[in-house]
């Protein structure tokens, strides 16, 4: 096998954004890319159109990676196609409240953690089988920068990708002597996402000064990380976190 050539690989919330731009990469690359999507069926075409344009193999799934049925539906219509897959690439984005503590109910904060959590263990156990038979695999988690660094008002993402990160640090000590591969792409600030747009001009322009860099990062600079930790040659490190933020913060 080339390089990545022929590999499976899932990408979750990959209709737009950091998404899309991951799913894209990969098969730039030489991957064979599922980008699975929720609800926006025409850009999640349009995503696999171009693929397809620059030679590359893709397909669309739609699936709510909150509902194990659906996952399973998903994870058995890639193996009738193209066997298991080596790839998974979890960004797909829970919704979560944008507020402070006190004006939050444990809904709204135990229910982000609940589903960001259910997502992440139910998506991962659907791939795990045919990664663990072959010993090989590659699972990357997105978070963000807000797990290890609060802002105003994020407490439900922050604390539901602190979860996460911790999670991905136990997998990659059990799967580790399966040649299976677990870190971490944390971004900080990312223009044209639905995270992104949501930033006022006021706050972009105080983070982009604060970022040694000078500006915000891009989903392409995010796959980049990703693809890193996605390659055939990546095979000893696991159990990390790539901060891609442009020096915003500095561990």
């Amino acid at each position: 096998m080339t390089g990545a050539t022929g590999r499976v690989a899932l990408v979750t919330g990959a209709s737009s954004g950091i998404g899309a731009a991951t799913a894209r990469l990969l098969a730039a690359r030489g991957m064979r890319v599922v980008v699975n999507y929720l609800r926006n069926t025409e850009a999640a075409e349009e995503a696999v159109a171009d693929i397809e344009a620059a030679g590359g193999q893709a397909m669309a799934v739609q699936a709510d990676v909150r509902e194990p049925a659906a996952i399973d539906s998903m994870v058995e219509r890639v193996q009738a196609a193209w066997g298991g897959i080596d790839v998974l690439v979890h960004n797909a984005l829970i919704p979560y409240a944008v507020k402070s503590f006190q004006d939050m109910t444990w809904e709204e904060l135990g229910g982000k953690i609940d589903a960001e959590m259910h997502a992440a263990f139910a998506v991962t156990k659907a791939v795990l089988p045919a990664m663990s038979e072959q010993g090989w695999g590659r699972i990357i988690y997105i978070s963000t920068g807000l797990s290890r660094r609060p802002r105003q008002g994020m407490i439900a993402l922050g604390a539901a990708k602190a979860a996460l990160e911790q999670f991905a640090r136990y997998l990659a000590q059990e799967l580790g002597p399966q040649g299976i591969t677990v870190n971490i792409v944390a971004a900080g600030p990312v223009e044209d996402t639905r995270m992104g747009s949501a930033l006022d001009e006021r706050i972009k322009q105080r983070q982009v000064a604060l970022t040694p860099m000078g500006r915000l990062a891009r989903p392409a600079d995010v796959a980049q990380a990703v693809a890193f930790y996605a390659g055939e040659d990546n095979a000893f490190m696991t159990g990390t976190t790539a901060a891609v933020n442009g020096g915003m913060s500095m561990d």
